[in-house]
């Protein structure tokens, strides 16, 4: 029961509980995307999603299929708690910023020559979509974003954006560019019709090929990583301050579970945590995804249940690439998973 209720409030805590039900697109909008894309589409971490170029290039199952299916790996969630009428309200208060017609796109795939797209992907695209067409680097969150970059170069290479965008859009935005962003017309870049083809038949078979490493997000097994221990609460504890020292951690302190949240005299003394940091990962984990700072310092757990058994836990920080959507954190998150195992395991043989 304890364990459920810590992984409710993890989850709970990122906001990630349904949404509720509001047909209103500019409520629905503020609550779930203008954290990334501003407040009046202006954009931030996202797309500026008002810009009138961008507004000129995309259809409303563009939208509609992006919010749905995000962008895996790439910070942009899939609300899939969203209902239908709840996404259609999302999709009609973002077009209202469009003062162009309307536009619709031919689901008819583009024919081309896809070795040859892959050449003049490799000379023209490289540079902000990477050799592999994998994204810019960087999330976009604040951070780690360039700042002479207006925009974040999309993943072409991911399946979100492969199954939101049809052909016919990829091909128009690469012949007439996309004003306000690096994106410039290909068409004035001297090349002809007949190479955007090529180009847009390459992205495609981008769906062919292997998942991407920007598009992976780790699945962790649980939210929670629990060891029990077979020493008494407070052997157990200086059994992790040790452990924490001997893995290149630093020891912060310990204080109860319910410290700030009860008055003092009311706190449970059988219920504890130990705090510990080590600055050049925290410079990282922050520097990737400042969203982790909501987990940092690193801390462990430490319980004496009624029957007198001590049980050792903490977040399973692989969850945070699942939670955040941020395949960058990758790494870092499988590393401090197992320093995080291996201080537990240490206190607790």
């Amino acid at each position: 029961m304890l364990l459920r209720l810590f992984a409710l409030i993890l989850l709970g805590g990122l906001g990630l509980g349904q949404a509720q039900a509001d047909p209103n697109g500019a409520r629905l909008f503020a609550r779930n995307c203008a954290a990334c894309h501003g407040e009046k589409g202006t954009g931030g971490i996202g797309v500026p999603l008002a810009l009138p170029s961008f507004q000129a290039s995309i259809s409303d199952d563009y939208l509609r299929k992006t919010i749905h299916l995000g962008r895996p790996g790439r910070v942009m969630p899939a609300f899939s708690n969203l209902k239908e009428e709840e996404i259609e309200a999302i999709v009609h208060y973002v077009r209202s910023w469009n003062t162009g017609p309307a536009v619709t796109y031919t689901s008819k795939p583009v024919r081309g020559n896809p070795s040859h797209g892959r050449q003049l992907f490799q000379q023209y695209c490289v540079a902000c979509h990477g050799p592999n067409g994998e994204g810019a680097k960087g999330t976009g969150v604040t951070f780690s974003r360039p700042r002479d970059l207006p925009i974040m170069a999309p993943a072409l290479h991911n399946p979100g954006f492969l199954a939101a965008a049809p052909d016919a859009m990829i091909k128009a935005t690469l012949m007439k560019g996309r004003q306000g962003t690096p994106m410039v017309s290909f068409l004035k870049q001297g090349l002809k019709e007949k190479d955007i083809d090529d180009i847009v038949s390459y992205v495609r078979s981008f769906e062919k090929q292997p998942l991407a490493e920007s598009a992976q997000v780790l699945q962790a097994e649980s939210p929670v990583i629990v060891r029990d221990s077979p020493y008494d609460l407070k052997t157990t504890v200086e059994n992790v301050k040790t452990a924490v020292t001997t893995h290149n951690f630093f020891y912060g302190r310990v204080q109860t579970l319910e410290y700030g949240l009860t008055a003092p005299a009311s706190e449970n003394p059988k219920q504890v945590i130990v705090y510990f940091c080590n600055i050049s990962l925290l410079n990282q984990a922050l520097a990737i995804d400042p969203r982790v700072g909501m987990f940092l310092p690193c801390r462990i757990t430490i319980l004496e249940k009624p029957d007198g058994k001590v049980q050792v836990m903490s977040v399973n920080p692989t969850v945070l690439s699942r939670l955040f959507n941020n395949s960058e954190l990758n790494q870092l998150c499988d590393q401090m998973k197992q320093s995080y195992t291996a201080i537990m395991e240490e206190s607790t043989l």
